[in-house]
């Protein structure tokens, strides 16, 4: 953060930075993010700003003790509204339980036919090459038929025609789970 603040003290861009300090522009993106940086990489830096290494290093975290009151109830209405589902999804706090599995269903469906489509032009790419490199032989129906059988599954699965795994399971492993302990 601290290398984001003086570059952007002095008005430069990422890329300038990084042509000044013969620091990759990658490089930079990632300490600004808060990756740790190499030595050699604080050395050209602290070269270009004119500080030492250490002042580099030195990056003060946001603490609640730093923030101002009006500030900490933005961050606790922020925290309240940013819950994530296992997807890593948004919750919307707004939306009632039976809204939430129904959004879930649909992006479990949208999940399917984006896998469909990918299975659909990749087989229609290798059966091109097939036909193009070996003709006689029909090598494609070999990937086709291995993939295939994973979205068949997954299209079962998210249709709720056949899910070996799915609410009931998962219910069951639970009560045998509880029941153990």
């Amino acid at each position: 953060m601290i290398i984001r603040k003086l570059r952007l003290d002095r008005g430069w861009s990422q890329e300038q930075l990084a042509e000044i300090s013969g620091v990759s522009t990658r490089t930079i993106q990632r300490i600004e993010r808060g990756k740790k940086a190499s030595l050699e990489s604080l050395k050209c830096l602290a070269a270009v700003f004119e500080t030492e290494i250490n002042q580099l290093q030195e990056d003060k975290a946001m603490t609640d003790e730093t923030l101002s009151p009006e500030d900490r109830a933005a961050l606790a209405k922020v925290k309240e509204w940013m819950r994530y589902d296992d997807d890593g999804y948004i919750i919307d706090p707004s939306l009632s339980r039976d809204e939430r599995e129904a959004l879930e269903y649909v992006r479990d469906i949208k999940g399917f036919y984006g896998n469909l489509l990918w299975y659909l032009a990749i087989m229609a790419l290798l059966l091109a090459i097939n036909l193009f490199q070996n003709p006689g032989y029909l090598w494609v129906i070999w990937p086709a038929l291995g993939w295939g059988i994973g979205v068949l599954f997954h299209g079962l699965g998210v249709f709720e025609i056949f899910s070996p795994f799915g609410p009931e399971w998962e219910k069951k492993q639970m009560q045998k789970r509880l029941r153990k302990k």
